[in-house]
């Protein structure tokens, strides 16, 4: 089930990952490709800790609203 908002915040994971997740700059959509080169990538834990918090605090302002 798709939620309202859901390409708003499809949008914001993609920004989101993009700028923590170096190498992704290409990423356009976080839909599996079935391919191991476009679906898994090495990255670090402090990447994905900054990235969680970040889309955290965007969740957290969007129920404020």
């Amino acid at each position: 089930m798709t939620k309202p908002n859901q390409p708003a915040a499809d949008t914001l994971l993609i920004d989101i990952a993009q700028r923590h997740f170096h190498g992704l700059e290409t990423l356009e959509t976080l839909e599996t490709h079935n391919r191991d080169a476009l679906d898994f990538h090495d990255v670090a834990v402090w990447a994905i800790r900054h990235a969680l918090e970040e889309a955290y605090a965007a969740g957290l302002a969007a129920a404020s609203k």
